[in-house]
């Protein structure tokens, strides 16, 4: 019996999946069970920044894992307080509170800001924006297609137009909580705002006294060339959300709050069992650690520059193609044609990994350690895939 009938008799059917078992990575390669390789430049959608199997992730969990697995957050473990510190050092704020998912992340950061002001429980969230599966998350998506069949859903969410600072403007009552949006959009489409959208939301959110929600779940982490893509505006957001890269490769989720913030939970009002557990804290801290010393963060602006050019002198002969657009790493190519699934598996077969964010739009969100060459080869995969 092969893997993918295993998989149909035992595992519950909410993946459709590539006709692809993936048995081991190393670096920005992975590798079936026949040996076949293949470039991977969705890593594990946006999780995999150091690649597969980095030497650092890989010892810091070895090592941690043989001294402390898991307690309980009734007690203190350092590698939780480690990373911590560090978060709130690159953020500016000034608390966090961890979790296993960017889900869970934005559920936190949701309950904080009703819980502060029980009668200002509207939040204002984003068309095509994309924040979670969970029940409340996926009500603070701006797409119907994951919340269909899901009714009665979550109250107290209003949705506007992306980039749009009237609708925006308009929206707010005295009722609104929280402004909760991407600094750049990725399962909507890797859209990227105008340079004086975020400015603009944060001002308004002064002006207001409404909390601003950042959801950085892809985006942060280095990922747009800064460690949060916030950064780029020069704002700072009252609560900011993490997770996929943070652990290397395993499970958690951060929410990052401002005082102003944090004021809104007291003891018991937020919790999770395995949230800031001692393995992925451990390599979190590794994660951070090789960010700085291995200056991946102004690698992944540069390739990423690099990358965009590659793929306009490449691709604009072969494709009708509306957009190439992105920040750092994380890349959308917009066609005219909503060929996008196509296209990806054809380059599956032709031994390069990526993605979709919608039927249009191809998906790139390669690791900060590719080199040049691993860029110029991926494009001739992809122009070889469009010529078939």
């Amino acid at each position: 019996m092969d893997l993918k009938q295993q998989e149909h008799e035992v595992v519950l059917q909410t993946y459709k999946r590539f006709p692809l078992a993936i048995r081991r990575g190393q670096g920005a390669w992975v590798w079936d069970f026949n040996g076949n390789k293949y470039l991977d430049f969705l890593g594990g959608i946006a999780v995999n920044a150091l690649g597969h199997c980095h030497p650092a992730i890989t010892i810091a969990v070895e090592r941690q894992i043989r001294t402390l697995s898991h307690v309980s957050n009734l007690y203190y473990t350092e590698p939780m307080i480690d990373l911590a510190g560090q978060l709130v050092k690159l953020s500016g704020l000034d608390k966090v509170f961890f979790a296993n998912s960017g889900a869970e992340a934005n559920e936190a950061a949701i309950k904080l800001v009703r819980k502060q002001h029980p009668d200002r429980n509207e939040i204002i969230t984003c068309e095509q924006s994309f924040h979670g599966r969970t029940l409340a998350t996926v009500t603070a998506t701006g797409q119907q297609k994951y919340q269909q069949g899901f009714d009665p859903l979550v109250p107290g969410f209003k949705y506007v137009p992306y980039n749009d600072i009237d609708a925006l403007k308009n929206a707010i009552t005295e009722h609104t909580a929280a402004v909760m949006l991407e600094p750049l959009q990725g399962e909507g489409g890797v859209i990227v705002p105008d340079a004086k959208y975020l400015p603009a939301v944060r001002q308004i959110c002064n002006d207001t006294g409404v909390l601003m929600i950042l959801d950085e779940v892809q985006s942060g982490c280095g990922r747009t060339g800064k460690f949060f893509c916030y950064e780029h505006s020069e704002i700072k957001p009252d609560v900011v959300t993490l997770a996929k890269a943070l652990g290397g490769g395993l499970p958690i989720g951060a929410c990052i709050v401002s005082n102003k913030a944090a004021s809104g939970f007291s003891f018991g009002d937020h919790a999770s069992t395995f949230g800031g557990g001692p393995v992925p804290c451990a390599a979190g801290v590794a994660f951070l650690e090789t960010l700085e010393k291995e200056n991946l963060i102004q690698r992944a602006a540069e390739l990423g520059d690099y990358f965009k050019r590659a793929l306009r002198d490449k691709l604009s002969a072969h494709l009708p193609i509306t957009e190439i657009r992105g920040m750092g790493l994380m890349i959308g190519v917009e066609l005219n044609d909503p060929i996008a699934g196509e296209i990806v598996g054809k380059c599956l077969k032709n031994g390069l990994l990526c993605g979709t964010a919608g039927p249009k739009v191809l998906r790139f969100l390669p690791p900060y350690i590719i080199e040049k060459q691993d860029i110029d080869l991926a494009c001739e995969i992809i122009t070889h895939s469009i010529s078939q």
